[in-house]
Protein backbone atom coordinates (compact mmCIF):
# COMPACT_ATOMS: atom_id res chain seq x y z
CA UNK A 1 0.00 0.00 0.00
CA UNK A 2 1.41 3.61 -1.04
CA UNK A 3 2.27 6.12 1.69
CA UNK A 4 1.00 9.74 1.76
CA UNK A 5 4.36 10.88 -0.43
CA UNK A 6 4.12 7.74 -2.72
CA UNK A 7 0.71 9.11 -3.55
CA UNK A 8 1.51 12.47 -4.19
CA UNK A 9 4.71 11.60 -6.26
CA UNK A 10 2.18 8.82 -8.37
CA UNK A 11 -0.47 11.88 -9.06
CA UNK A 12 2.31 14.64 -10.39
CA UNK A 13 1.90 16.93 -6.94
CA UNK A 14 5.12 17.22 -5.74
CA UNK A 15 8.03 19.73 -7.18
CA UNK A 16 10.63 21.12 -4.99
CA UNK A 17 11.67 19.22 -1.58
CA UNK A 18 13.95 20.73 1.05
CA UNK A 19 14.94 17.25 2.34
CA UNK A 20 13.65 14.99 -0.42
CA UNK A 21 15.65 11.39 1.35
CA UNK A 22 13.93 12.55 4.85
CA UNK A 23 10.98 13.33 3.97
CA UNK A 24 10.57 10.00 2.12
CA UNK A 25 11.74 7.82 5.09
CA UNK A 26 9.27 10.23 7.58
CA UNK A 27 5.96 9.27 5.53
CA UNK A 28 7.90 5.61 5.01
CA UNK A 29 7.14 5.61 8.81
CA UNK A 30 4.06 5.37 10.89
CA UNK A 31 4.61 9.43 12.33
CA UNK A 32 1.59 11.03 11.71
CA UNK A 33 2.98 14.68 10.60
CA UNK A 34 1.49 17.66 11.08
CA UNK A 35 1.47 20.31 8.26
CA UNK A 36 0.50 23.60 7.23
CA UNK A 37 -1.06 25.32 3.95
CA UNK A 38 -1.93 29.44 3.60
CA UNK A 39 -4.73 31.07 2.58
CA UNK A 40 -4.92 34.43 2.02
CA UNK A 41 -7.85 35.88 1.54
CA UNK A 42 -7.80 38.58 -0.70
CA UNK A 43 -10.48 37.78 -2.41
CA UNK A 44 -14.72 36.31 -1.73
CA UNK A 45 -14.04 32.93 -2.91
CA UNK A 46 -11.11 30.35 -3.16
CA UNK A 47 -10.31 29.41 -6.62
CA UNK A 48 -9.18 26.08 -8.71
CA UNK A 49 -5.73 27.08 -8.49
CA UNK A 50 -6.25 27.23 -4.17
CA UNK A 51 -8.35 23.66 -5.03
CA UNK A 52 -4.80 22.02 -5.68
CA UNK A 53 -3.37 22.07 -2.55
CA UNK A 54 -6.39 21.63 -0.79
CA UNK A 55 -7.00 18.30 -3.17
CA UNK A 56 -2.65 17.49 -1.79
CA UNK A 57 -3.73 17.74 1.74
CA UNK A 58 -7.08 15.53 1.41
CA UNK A 59 -4.86 12.79 0.37
CA UNK A 60 -2.43 13.23 3.14
CA UNK A 61 -5.39 13.42 5.70
CA UNK A 62 -6.57 10.47 3.98
CA UNK A 63 -3.30 8.68 4.97
CA UNK A 64 -3.42 10.03 9.08
CA UNK A 65 -1.88 13.03 8.79
CA UNK A 66 -3.07 15.88 10.33
CA UNK A 67 -3.69 19.41 8.23
CA UNK A 68 -3.40 23.07 9.21
CA UNK A 69 -5.27 25.42 7.12
CA UNK A 70 -3.73 28.84 7.91
CA UNK A 71 -5.97 31.90 7.28
CA UNK A 72 -3.96 34.73 6.20
CA UNK A 73 -5.91 37.41 8.36
CA UNK A 74 -2.26 39.20 8.90
CA UNK A 75 -0.20 38.48 6.01
CA UNK A 76 -3.13 39.83 3.48
CA UNK A 77 -2.46 43.16 5.13
CA UNK A 78 0.86 43.36 3.67
CA UNK A 79 0.73 41.30 0.69
CA UNK A 80 2.41 38.80 -1.21
CA UNK A 81 4.72 40.32 -3.84
CA UNK A 82 4.88 36.56 -5.62
CA UNK A 83 4.01 36.69 -9.53
CA UNK A 84 2.43 39.85 -8.80
CA UNK A 85 3.94 42.94 -11.62
CA UNK A 86 1.88 45.69 -9.27
CA UNK A 87 1.20 45.96 -5.15
CA UNK A 88 -1.75 43.88 -4.57
CA UNK A 89 -4.43 46.21 -3.50
CA UNK A 90 -5.10 46.92 0.22
CA UNK A 91 -8.04 46.09 1.75
CA UNK A 92 -9.98 46.94 4.98
CA UNK A 93 -10.20 45.37 7.89
CA UNK A 94 -14.31 44.36 7.50
CA UNK A 95 -13.08 43.09 3.81
CA UNK A 96 -10.49 40.95 5.04
CA UNK A 97 -12.68 39.14 7.64
CA UNK A 98 -15.58 38.41 5.64
CA UNK A 99 -13.08 36.64 3.43
CA UNK A 100 -11.56 34.94 5.65
CA UNK A 101 -15.12 34.17 6.86
CA UNK A 102 -15.97 32.60 3.31
CA UNK A 103 -12.43 30.65 2.93
CA UNK A 104 -13.14 28.87 6.04
CA UNK A 105 -16.39 27.78 4.90
CA UNK A 106 -15.29 26.67 1.45
CA UNK A 107 -12.65 24.43 3.28
CA UNK A 108 -14.78 23.16 5.91
CA UNK A 109 -16.09 21.08 3.04
CA UNK A 110 -13.14 19.32 1.87
CA UNK A 111 -11.77 18.65 5.21
CA UNK A 112 -12.31 17.04 7.87
CA UNK A 113 -12.21 19.37 11.15
CA UNK A 114 -14.07 16.85 13.37
CA UNK A 115 -11.84 15.66 16.16
CA UNK A 116 -8.95 17.60 15.65
CA UNK A 117 -8.10 15.58 12.49
CA UNK A 118 -7.37 19.57 11.04
CA UNK A 119 -7.59 22.77 12.49
CA UNK A 120 -8.22 26.36 10.84
CA UNK A 121 -6.24 28.91 12.48
CA UNK A 122 -5.53 32.67 11.58
CA UNK A 123 -2.46 34.75 11.59
CA UNK A 124 -3.74 37.55 12.25
CA UNK A 125 -4.37 35.70 16.08
CA UNK A 126 -0.22 36.37 16.63
CA UNK A 127 1.08 39.06 13.52
CA UNK A 128 -1.21 41.69 14.56
CA UNK A 129 0.37 41.51 18.15
CA UNK A 130 3.65 41.36 17.46
CA UNK A 131 6.11 44.22 19.18
CA UNK A 132 8.15 46.10 15.60
CA UNK A 133 11.35 45.96 17.60
CA UNK A 134 11.12 43.07 19.31
CA UNK A 135 10.55 41.68 15.81
CA UNK A 136 13.23 42.80 13.88
CA UNK A 137 15.77 41.60 16.71
CA UNK A 138 14.65 38.11 17.31
CA UNK A 139 12.96 37.26 13.75
CA UNK A 140 14.92 39.84 11.15
CA UNK A 141 18.42 39.21 12.52
CA UNK A 142 18.54 35.66 10.92
CA UNK A 143 17.22 37.05 7.29
CA UNK A 144 19.95 38.43 4.60
CA UNK A 145 18.80 41.22 2.80
CA UNK A 146 21.43 39.69 -0.12
CA UNK A 147 20.11 36.64 -0.28
CA UNK A 148 16.04 37.69 -0.24
CA UNK A 149 16.92 40.01 -3.59
CA UNK A 150 18.15 36.72 -4.98
CA UNK A 151 14.27 34.85 -4.32
CA UNK A 152 12.29 34.91 -7.89
CA UNK A 153 9.33 36.43 -5.80
CA UNK A 154 11.24 40.13 -5.60
CA UNK A 155 13.59 39.72 -8.22
CA UNK A 156 10.95 40.03 -10.69
CA UNK A 157 9.43 43.37 -8.80
CA UNK A 158 12.54 45.08 -8.22
CA UNK A 159 12.38 47.04 -12.11
CA UNK A 160 8.82 48.10 -10.98
CA UNK A 161 9.23 49.05 -7.96
CA UNK A 162 9.35 46.94 -4.41
CA UNK A 163 7.68 48.42 -1.21
CA UNK A 164 9.65 48.23 1.98
CA UNK A 165 5.95 46.80 3.02
CA UNK A 166 6.04 43.71 0.74
CA UNK A 167 9.59 42.84 1.36
CA UNK A 168 8.45 42.17 4.61
CA UNK A 169 6.48 39.25 3.30
CA UNK A 170 8.81 36.51 3.47
CA UNK A 171 9.32 37.70 7.32
CA UNK A 172 5.80 36.95 8.15
CA UNK A 173 5.44 33.64 6.35
CA UNK A 174 8.34 32.48 7.78
CA UNK A 175 7.09 33.48 11.20
CA UNK A 176 3.85 31.94 10.69
CA UNK A 177 5.97 28.81 10.20
CA UNK A 178 7.87 29.08 13.76
CA UNK A 179 4.65 30.37 15.24
CA UNK A 180 3.06 26.81 13.86
CA UNK A 181 5.86 24.75 14.98
CA UNK A 182 6.19 26.04 18.78
CA UNK A 183 1.85 25.79 19.20
CA UNK A 184 1.15 22.92 16.86
CA UNK A 185 4.59 21.19 16.00
CA UNK A 186 3.88 21.93 12.57
CA UNK A 187 6.88 20.27 11.02
CA UNK A 188 6.40 20.89 7.03
CA UNK A 189 4.61 23.66 4.64
CA UNK A 190 3.27 22.93 1.55
CA UNK A 191 2.41 25.63 -1.26
CA UNK A 192 2.66 26.38 -4.62
CA UNK A 193 6.14 26.46 -6.52
CA UNK A 194 5.72 29.77 -6.88
CA UNK A 195 6.06 29.71 -2.83
CA UNK A 196 9.37 28.07 -2.52
CA UNK A 197 11.35 31.23 -1.74
CA UNK A 198 8.72 31.84 1.50
CA UNK A 199 9.20 28.40 2.88
CA UNK A 200 12.68 28.14 2.75
CA UNK A 201 12.71 31.22 4.91
CA UNK A 202 10.55 29.25 7.17
CA UNK A 203 12.58 26.00 7.24
CA UNK A 204 15.79 28.46 7.83
CA UNK A 205 14.27 30.21 10.51
CA UNK A 206 13.24 27.29 12.48
CA UNK A 207 16.71 25.34 11.73
CA UNK A 208 18.22 28.94 13.73
CA UNK A 209 15.95 29.50 16.53
CA UNK A 210 14.68 26.24 17.31
CA UNK A 211 17.64 23.93 16.63
CA UNK A 212 15.31 21.59 14.59
CA UNK A 213 14.87 20.01 11.09
CA UNK A 214 11.54 21.00 9.30
CA UNK A 215 10.37 20.37 5.89
CA UNK A 216 9.14 22.23 2.62
CA UNK A 217 7.29 20.91 0.09
CA UNK A 218 5.80 22.88 -3.25
CA UNK A 219 2.99 21.75 -5.47
CA UNK A 220 2.72 21.75 -8.82
CA UNK A 221 0.89 25.36 -10.32
CA UNK A 222 -2.75 24.83 -12.61
CA UNK A 223 -1.90 26.90 -15.88
CA UNK A 224 -4.39 28.26 -18.29
CA UNK A 225 -4.11 27.62 -21.83
CA UNK A 226 -1.82 30.19 -22.31
CA UNK A 227 0.53 28.75 -19.63
CA UNK A 228 -0.74 31.28 -17.05
CA UNK A 229 -1.67 30.36 -13.36
CA UNK A 230 -5.06 30.21 -12.05
CA UNK A 231 -4.99 32.74 -9.84
CA UNK A 232 -8.26 34.27 -7.96
CA UNK A 233 -5.69 37.89 -9.72
CA UNK A 234 -5.49 36.29 -12.96
CA UNK A 235 -8.42 36.79 -15.43
CA UNK A 236 -10.63 33.93 -16.54
CA UNK A 237 -10.11 32.72 -13.00
CA UNK A 238 -12.92 29.95 -12.23
CA UNK A 239 -14.05 30.20 -9.13
CA UNK A 240 -15.42 27.72 -6.60
CA UNK A 241 -18.17 29.91 -5.23
CA UNK A 242 -21.07 28.91 -7.55
CA UNK A 243 -22.56 32.50 -7.19
CA UNK A 244 -19.12 33.26 -9.32
CA UNK A 245 -18.91 30.17 -11.24
CA UNK A 246 -22.05 28.50 -11.52
CA UNK A 247 -21.87 24.79 -11.25
CA UNK A 248 -23.05 24.10 -15.15
CA UNK A 249 -20.00 26.85 -15.85
CA UNK A 250 -17.69 25.18 -13.85
CA UNK A 251 -18.42 21.97 -15.44
CA UNK A 252 -17.91 23.42 -19.07
CA UNK A 253 -15.01 24.56 -18.35
CA UNK A 254 -12.96 21.48 -17.46
CA UNK A 255 -15.00 19.68 -20.11
CA UNK A 256 -13.35 22.34 -22.57
CA UNK A 257 -9.60 21.80 -21.17
CA UNK A 258 -6.85 21.27 -23.93
CA UNK A 259 -6.66 17.19 -24.99
CA UNK A 260 -2.90 17.53 -23.45
CA UNK A 261 -4.04 18.73 -19.87
CA UNK A 262 -6.42 16.03 -19.46
CA UNK A 263 -4.56 13.37 -17.59
CA UNK A 264 -2.85 15.90 -15.75
CA UNK A 265 -5.60 16.90 -14.26
CA UNK A 266 -7.41 13.98 -13.67
CA UNK A 267 -4.86 13.26 -11.57
CA UNK A 268 -4.32 16.31 -9.40
CA UNK A 269 -8.12 17.38 -9.29
CA UNK A 270 -10.12 13.91 -8.32
CA UNK A 271 -9.71 11.13 -6.24
CA UNK A 272 -9.47 8.53 -9.29
CA UNK A 273 -7.49 5.63 -9.25
CA UNK A 274 -4.71 6.14 -11.23
CA UNK A 275 -5.30 3.01 -13.31
CA UNK A 276 -8.73 4.36 -14.22
CA UNK A 277 -6.70 8.01 -15.05
CA UNK A 278 -4.08 6.70 -17.21
CA UNK A 279 -6.74 4.52 -19.28
CA UNK A 280 -8.92 7.53 -19.73
CA UNK A 281 -5.54 9.78 -20.51
CA UNK A 282 -4.69 7.26 -23.57
CA UNK A 283 -8.30 8.13 -24.65
CA UNK A 284 -6.99 9.44 -28.25
CA UNK A 285 -9.23 11.26 -30.95
CA UNK A 286 -12.57 11.81 -30.60
CA UNK A 287 -12.92 9.35 -27.44
CA UNK A 288 -10.70 11.85 -25.50
CA UNK A 289 -14.16 14.14 -24.64
CA UNK A 290 -15.24 10.69 -22.92
CA UNK A 291 -11.94 11.46 -20.35
CA UNK A 292 -12.73 15.33 -19.88
CA UNK A 293 -16.46 14.31 -19.20
CA UNK A 294 -15.62 12.05 -16.48
CA UNK A 295 -12.85 15.00 -15.54
CA UNK A 296 -15.98 17.70 -15.53
CA UNK A 297 -18.55 15.42 -13.31
CA UNK A 298 -15.80 14.53 -10.80
CA UNK A 299 -14.79 17.61 -10.19
CA UNK A 300 -17.88 19.35 -10.14
CA UNK A 301 -19.52 16.38 -7.48
CA UNK A 302 -16.72 17.14 -5.51
CA UNK A 303 -16.95 21.14 -5.70
CA UNK A 304 -20.82 20.79 -5.88
CA UNK A 305 -22.19 17.94 -5.33
CA UNK A 306 -23.41 15.05 -7.59
CA UNK A 307 -27.15 16.68 -8.03
CA UNK A 308 -25.30 19.67 -9.55
CA UNK A 309 -22.88 17.56 -11.03
CA UNK A 310 -25.59 15.35 -13.02
CA UNK A 311 -27.60 18.50 -13.92
CA UNK A 312 -24.46 20.03 -15.55
CA UNK A 313 -23.86 16.58 -17.35
CA UNK A 314 -27.43 16.31 -19.10
CA UNK A 315 -27.53 20.09 -19.73
CA UNK A 316 -24.31 19.24 -21.50
CA UNK A 317 -25.27 15.86 -23.00
CA UNK A 318 -28.83 17.63 -24.18
CA UNK A 319 -27.25 20.94 -25.61
CA UNK A 320 -25.85 18.84 -28.58
CA UNK A 321 -28.20 15.67 -28.45
CA UNK A 322 -31.29 17.89 -29.55
CA UNK A 323 -29.76 19.42 -32.67
CA UNK A 324 -28.00 16.41 -33.61
CA UNK A 325 -31.28 14.40 -33.67
CA UNK A 326 -33.23 16.83 -35.19
CA UNK A 327 -31.10 18.23 -37.73
CA UNK A 328 -33.82 20.94 -37.82
CA UNK A 329 -32.07 23.46 -35.76
CA UNK A 330 -30.87 27.09 -37.21
CA UNK A 331 -27.42 27.77 -36.87
CA UNK A 332 -24.93 30.69 -37.49
CA UNK A 333 -21.24 30.56 -37.70
CA UNK A 334 -19.79 33.50 -35.85
CA UNK A 335 -16.08 34.37 -35.63
CA UNK A 336 -14.33 33.32 -32.18
CA UNK A 337 -12.51 36.52 -32.10
CA UNK A 338 -16.14 38.05 -31.18
CA UNK A 339 -15.81 35.86 -28.04
CA UNK A 340 -12.86 36.44 -27.07
CA UNK A 341 -13.46 39.82 -24.80
CA UNK A 342 -16.79 38.61 -24.30
CA UNK A 343 -20.19 39.01 -26.19
CA UNK A 344 -23.49 40.81 -24.61
CA UNK A 345 -26.70 38.79 -25.38
CA UNK A 346 -28.24 41.35 -26.64
CA UNK A 347 -25.50 42.11 -29.65
CA UNK A 348 -25.63 37.82 -30.19
CA UNK A 349 -29.13 38.14 -29.98
CA UNK A 350 -29.68 40.75 -32.77
CA UNK A 351 -26.26 39.31 -35.37
CA UNK A 352 -27.82 35.66 -35.04
CA UNK A 353 -31.09 36.98 -36.49
CA UNK A 354 -33.02 35.74 -33.28
CA UNK A 355 -34.75 38.99 -32.61
CA UNK A 356 -35.12 42.25 -35.12
CA UNK A 357 -33.83 44.65 -32.93
CA UNK A 358 -31.93 45.50 -29.65
CA UNK A 359 -34.93 46.84 -28.00
CA UNK A 360 -36.71 43.33 -28.66
CA UNK A 361 -33.48 41.29 -27.36
CA UNK A 362 -33.66 43.52 -24.05
CA UNK A 363 -37.31 42.69 -23.88
CA UNK A 364 -36.61 39.04 -23.75
CA UNK A 365 -33.98 39.13 -21.34
CA UNK A 366 -35.60 41.20 -19.07
CA UNK A 367 -38.46 39.05 -18.86
CA UNK A 368 -36.42 35.64 -18.61
CA UNK A 369 -37.42 34.23 -22.28
CA UNK A 370 -33.65 33.75 -22.82
CA UNK A 371 -31.23 30.75 -21.92
CA UNK A 372 -27.63 29.63 -23.05
CA UNK A 373 -26.96 26.07 -22.87
CA UNK A 374 -29.65 25.53 -20.85
CA UNK A 375 -28.68 28.86 -18.32
CA UNK A 376 -30.75 31.50 -17.99
CA UNK A 377 -30.06 34.94 -18.66
CA UNK A 378 -31.63 38.09 -17.26
CA UNK A 379 -28.38 40.30 -16.99
CA UNK A 380 -28.21 42.50 -20.39
CA UNK A 381 -24.60 42.80 -19.44
CA UNK A 382 -23.92 39.30 -19.11
CA UNK A 383 -20.39 37.98 -21.58
CA UNK A 384 -21.00 35.30 -23.54
CA UNK A 385 -17.24 34.01 -23.91
CA UNK A 386 -15.40 31.12 -25.26
CA UNK A 387 -15.33 29.25 -21.68
CA UNK A 388 -19.19 28.76 -22.70
CA UNK A 389 -18.77 27.01 -26.04
CA UNK A 390 -18.69 22.68 -25.70
CA UNK A 391 -17.01 21.17 -29.25
CA UNK A 392 -17.13 25.09 -30.42
CA UNK A 393 -20.84 25.40 -30.08
CA UNK A 394 -23.42 26.71 -28.37
CA UNK A 395 -27.15 26.40 -28.02
CA UNK A 396 -29.60 29.78 -27.54
CA UNK A 397 -33.33 29.30 -26.33
CA UNK A 398 -35.82 31.82 -27.20
CA UNK A 399 -38.84 31.28 -24.94
CA UNK A 400 -40.05 27.40 -25.31
CA UNK A 401 -39.40 26.46 -28.69
CA UNK A 402 -37.47 28.45 -30.39
CA UNK A 403 -33.42 27.11 -30.56
CA UNK A 404 -30.37 28.81 -32.70
CA UNK A 405 -26.73 27.10 -32.31
CA UNK A 406 -24.12 29.15 -32.68
CA UNK A 407 -20.61 27.98 -33.90
CA UNK A 408 -17.46 28.84 -34.58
Amino acid sequence: MQNAFEVLQERGFLEQLTHEQEMKELFASDKQVTFYVGFDPTADSLTVGHFLPVMAMAHLQRAGHRPIVLIGGGTTRVGDPTDKTDMRKMLIDDEINSNANRFKEQLSKFLDFSDDKAIMVNNADWLLNLNYVDFLREIGVHFSVNRMLTADCYKSRMEKGLTFLEFNYMLMQSYDFLALNQQYDCTMQLGGNDQWSNILGGVELIRRKERKEVYGMTLKLLTTSEGKKMGKTEKGAVWLDPAKTTPYEFFQYWRNIEDVKTEECLGLLTFLPMEEVKRLGALEGALINEAKEVLAFELTKTIHGEEEAKKALEASKALFAGGQKTGSIPSTTLSSDLFTEGLDPITLLVDTGIVPSRSEGRRIIQQGGLKINEIKITDINHKVTLSDFIDNAIMIQKGKKVFHQVKL
